[in-house]
């Protein structure tokens, strides 16, 4: 589990095939911030991009680690089969405060930026969702965008799923890669757990 809080900001380095086929996936090195790996063991889960993925090697001393990624995750995930920047967080601990809200980090689609741009201090974020998650996203309710815990602050539906809209303070764009966004990307999505529950006890048949 996670939280949304992004704990440093990394950098896939390299993206080394596992196979000749397509189905193989991919082998990714990512460095991380200095100090970022000292209690980090293999096997241990860091989402990249909002992602869980497992720790297979590691060079604390670097800094940098590898993950194997399916090639069914690079399928249904954006931003990962590249070298480029990534948002980092490590699994929490069962002490650690939720700061954001409970993240899988299972990204449930992907999203498309329609929008980003500066509105007085801040900047405003929209983005296309696919049909099958629009009727999770709730005005005030939480989202994950590429790992990154964000409150919903507008709704609009549409034919083929829903435009929503974010604000992000200066804070968010200094520690996390949202500030690279421009119109046109796509960004990793994960919905709040609450409403997968909420959804299925409203739609589960009957005992």
């Amino acid at each position: 589990m996670f939280t949304g809080i992004i704990s440093g900001l990394g950098r896939i380095t390299q993206s080394r095939a596992l196979g000749s086929e397509a189905e193989h996936g991919r082998q990714l090195t990512i460095e991380a911030p200095p100090g970022y790996l000292d209690d980090v063991q293999l096997g241990d889960s860091i989402a990249i991009n909002g992602a869980c993925m497992t720790v297979t090697a590691l060079d604390a001393a670097a800094p940098r680690f590898t993950i194997d990624i399916s090639a069914e995750s690079l399928a249904k995930t954006a931003g990962l089969a590249e070298p480029g920047p990534v948002n980092l967080e490590k699994a929490m601990r069962a002490n650690d405060r939720l700061g954001g809200h409970l993240v899988s980090g299972h990204v449930d689609g992907i999203g498309s930026v329609t929008q980003f741009a500066p509105v007085g201090e801040s900047w405003e974020l929209r983005i296309r969702t696919p049909a099958e998650l629009a009727r999770f996203i709730a005005y005030k309710g939480s989202i994950t965008v590429n790992g990154v815990s964000l409150t919903v602050n507008r709704v609009i539906d549409v034919p083929d799923g829903c435009e929503l809209s974010i604000n992000l303070i200066p804070h968010t764009l200094e520690h996390t890669t949202l500030g690279e966004l421009a119109a046109g990307r796509r960004v990793n999505l994960e919905i709040d757990l609450i409403a997968r529950y909420v959804e299925r006890m409203l739609t589960a048949p009957k005992a």
